[in-house]
């Protein structure tokens, strides 16, 4: 019988990455895992940087009319002063104050009565045309009923918001349970889970994200119907009434700057809920 030679086939067996290699993958990793949570943050300050500087390159050309385009910096400028002057702090905490306490309203509301609907052939049957008419009804149209009512105040205000947020907020929740995977279902029953463990441990995990998505829709909702109250029946006050001044004085820094903080409310309100989901659902957490 021959043996195996230093070419022959059964001497070339795999052979493992070097010692020195997976040190060097190890510490890329380690480099990038340690810089991996700033990486949004400086794609959001770049992303925002690189579009501040094209808006302050194109006024600054005045390829628009200033009057309808300011600079940025002008923007920024108008939005120093007016927190400095008293001007925009009190119409700010105005609106604030009246969405955050109309948010919480239509999410007390909202949550429970859609995963009731969910839930329940009947309730759904005798609830949802009002739903859905009231969820594809325009809010303005309710103002001047409202003010009928209520009269100008934050009553009116308070209302409108909730009228908004409410019914994306009942919705959502709604499909959430209507679309659970059956599957969950049978094998819940399965493990022997009651009616009340199967609503808590398969149907409410699930419906999370539902919930989460009509929240934000309420957010963008009740932002409008904010804005919508303030501007045509606020009394005067928040927000929308510093944005339907600056336009009569057609003063643009301040108008695209009161846009810009209802942009940043939005947007942080929004961000709230996702750093919340992350909390109580921390196994819908995506890393990319």
């Amino acid at each position: 019988m021959s043996t195996p030679t230093a070419n022959s086939p059964m001497t070339n067996t795999a052979v493992g990455p070097s010692p020195r290699l997976s040190a060097d993958k190890v510490t890329e990793e380690l480099r990038v895992s340690r810089f991996a949570p700033f990486r949004n943050t400086v794609i959001t300050i770049l992303n925002l940087t690189i579009f501040f500087t094209i808006w302050e390159l194109i006024a600054r050309a005045e390829l628009v009319n200033p009057l309808f385009f300011p600079k940025i910096t002008d923007t920024f400028a108008a939005i120093w002063n007016g927190f400095a002057d008293g001007v925009i702090g009190p119409e700010l905490q105005h609106s604030v104050t009246n969405l955050m306490i109309g948010l919480l309203i239509s999410a007390a509301i909202g949550i429970p009565v859609g995963l009731f609907m969910g839930a329940s052939r009947t309730a759904d049957l005798i609830l949802s045309p009002y739903v859905w008419a009231m969820t594809s009804l325009p809010r303005v149209a309710l103002i001047p009923l409202l003010i009928i009512i209520l009269g100008f105040g934050n009553e009116m205000l308070l209302t409108i918001i909730v009228l908004s947020a409410v019914f994306p907020i009942m919705v959502n929740c709604m499909a959430g349970v209507k679309t659970v995977d059956p599957s969950l279902l049978r094998a819940g029953q399965v493990f022997g889970a009651g009616r009340l463990q199967m609503y808590t441990k398969v149907i409410l995990p699930f419906t999370l994200p539902f919930v989460v998505s009509g929240i934000n829709q309420g957010i963008a909702r009740g932002l409008v119907g904010m804005l919508i109250g303030e501007l045509l029946g606020g009394g005067g006050k928040g927000l929308g009434f510093l944005l339907d001044r600056a336009g009569d004085r057609f003063d643009s820094p301040m108008l695209y700057g009161v846009l810009i903080l209802l942009a940043v409310m939005s947007v942080g309100l929004i961000q709230s809920m996702r750093w919340l989901e992350g909390r109580v659902a921390p196994w819908r957490e995506q890393r990319g």
